[in-house]
């Protein structure tokens, strides 16, 4: 017997997919493109999709905790930015990453066939090799919805 979705609870990728519809065209795609490589090179990572008010963040992770993720997505009106979770300690001998957080570090994606360039590569097995609960070496992640814009807690002011 084959269930009809619910309208009132939509899939996650459903849910997804309308996170995605306030980006344009062409950074949609871009965000597609880049999605589909990292689930190709992460088959087992559970996806941890999270919708902020400026940004929409789609994490991979081992677990369905997005601290134990290797890689995100960051897509923004900035643009499209793929964040190393241990980024401070992973090596980077052609200086691809930015950003001086005291975990994270990113590089700004402007095509999805950069993540196939050998020193991309190399960070992402790096950030895997440094993951402190490895990936499963078998079966397949699913996505999840983690985060609503309606939660995300206040900035501080700056002082």
């Amino acid at each position: 017997m084959t269930l009809k979705p619910n309208s009132r609870n939509p899939t996650p990728l459903a849910q997804l997919r309308s996170f995605l519809a306030r980006f344009d065209p062409k950074s949609q795609k871009l965000i597609r493109s880049v999605r589909a490589a990292l689930q190709k090179r992460f088959p087992t990572a559970n996806e941890l999709a999270y919708d902020y008010n400026h940004s929409i963040v789609i994490s991979y992770s081992p677990t369905d905790h997005g601290i134990d993720g290797i890689v995100a997505i960051s897509a923004s009106a900035k643009g499209i930015f793929l964040y190393f979770n241990q980024g401070q300690n992973l090596p980077d001998p052609t200086k691809l990453l930015q950003g001086s957080g005291k975990q994270t570090r990113f590089v700004r994606v402007d095509a999805a066939d950069q993540l196939a360039q050998p020193d991309m590569e190399a960070l992402m097995d790096a950030s895997m090799d440094q993951a402190k609960v490895p990936l499963p070496t078998k079966g397949r992640g699913i996505l999840l919805i983690r985060g609503a814009a309606s939660k995300e807690s206040p900035r501080r002011p700056r002082k």
